[in-house]
């Protein structure tokens, strides 16, 4: 059986994985964010939701 990557959903919300198109998408709506800004924030923090969050919050 093949996985059906329109149900996808990011796999642990603890992380942000920007190598994932249907992460990317998940986290670009969840934070409000472009992709650009997305990967940006992972490249300055890591993959941590929660220190992106963070880093958002703080501007």
């Amino acid at each position: 059986m093949s996985d059906d990557l329109t149900k996808a959903g990011a796999q642990d919300r603890a992380r942000i994985n920007v190598n994932e198109a249907h992460e990317v998408t998940y986290w670009t709506n969840e934070l409000g964010v472009t992709k650009d800004r997305l990967q940006q924030l992972v490249k300055e923090v890591g993959t941590s939701a929660k220190a992106v969050r963070e880093r958002l919050a703080a501007g």
